[in-house]
């Protein structure tokens, strides 16, 4: 697989599926981010933490929309190993993720997402091995 590319299964492409998070899952907010998580069912299979990106047309145009993307997913993936695996995220770039991204602080929107994430409580501590 190449590098920097999250597993298609690992995504959240279906309507049905974010309509399902938005509906029955829990939502937080920060300036930058709006994050909404549900818990599936342990029938629903073990592949992981699936993740679902919302980035609207207000941002920009589609080469800004995309590299907001990117830099979610590699967020995203930085983070995985302490999310637990029967979760679906859905993650909703705020106008203000703009600005961050702008003053090209490396690590920024990985921070802001971890920081989210440990706000709705779903950041498990990292096992030292």
């Amino acid at each position: 697989m190449a590098r920097g590319v999250v597993k298609h299964r690992s995504r959240l492409s279906r309507s049905s599926d974010f309509r399902r998070v938005y509906r029955q899952g829990s939502s937080t907010a920060s300036r930058f981010l709006v994050l909404y998580s549900f818990r599936r069912s342990p029938e629903a299979g073990d592949e992981g933490p699936r993740l679902g990106l919302s980035v609207s047309k207000k941002l920009g145009g589609a080469v800004v929309r995309n590299r907001i993307k990117r830099l979610l997913r590699e967020a995203f993936r930085a983070c995985e190993g302490r999310l637990a695996k029967e979760y679906d995220y859905v993650v909703i770039a705020r106008p203000q993720l703009t600005e961050l991204i702008a003053r090209d602080d490396k690590g920024a929107v990985e921070q802001a997402l971890r920081e989210l994430l440990q706000r709705a409580g779903l950041l498990v501590a990292e096992v030292d091995a």
